[in-house]
């Protein structure tokens, strides 16, 4: 996941605003999600805060829980993130548990408020802002019950389109 933390701002809304037409086919809508992740990772960090995955576990941090073959990944994210997540291999329940945050997917754009729930189809990616602080919670299956977030990750995440196409 890849995290951002400044102002929104005509320029964002026109990295991450899709075109209002809802039948944009998927595969533009994927690159305009692949067009602001990489936007985001050229944004001068001397300027702006930007995090990646080996650095955010400090301001956007993740609560790893477990049961019989199920894994629950909580993560917080403070208001004015920009946060753009990882393409999923398999459909999985979301609930969003506290906040106002602006989504876009393949599908569009769509504004959500907790509470709520939701379920993500294979393939989704998805980039965010968030409006007000956030909890977000993500269920997925773990057949082999392990504990090891790593390969649990090689599981659930693929990590491009092609992987996601090719599994």
């Amino acid at each position: 996941m890849l995290y951002h933390q400044f102002k929104l701002n005509k320029m964002e809304e026109e990295i991450i605003a899709p075109e209002q037409n809802v039948l944009t086919p998927n595969e533009k809508m994927r690159d305009k999600i692949m067009q602001f992740e990489n936007a985001i990772k050229a944004i001068d960090s001397e300027k702006y805060h930007v995090y990646t995955d080996k650095n955010s576990e400090r301001v956007c941090p993740l609560t790893h829980s477990f049961s019989s073959g199920i894994y629950v990944r909580e993560i917080f994210i403070p208001a004015g993130m920009f946060v753009v997540g990882k393409i999923h291999k398999h459909d999985h329940p979301n609930f969003l548990l506290k906040g106002d945050v602006v989504v876009v997917t393949e599908d569009g754009m769509e504004e959500l408020s907790a509470p709520m729930s939701m379920i993500s189809k294979a393939g989704t990616k998805r980039a965010l802002y968030a409006k007000t602080d956030l909890v977000w919670t993500t269920i997925h299956l773990n057949p082999t019950d392990t504990q090891n977030i790593e390969e649990l990750e090689r599981d659930i995440i693929a990590s491009s389109y092609e992987e996601y196409e090719a599994f």
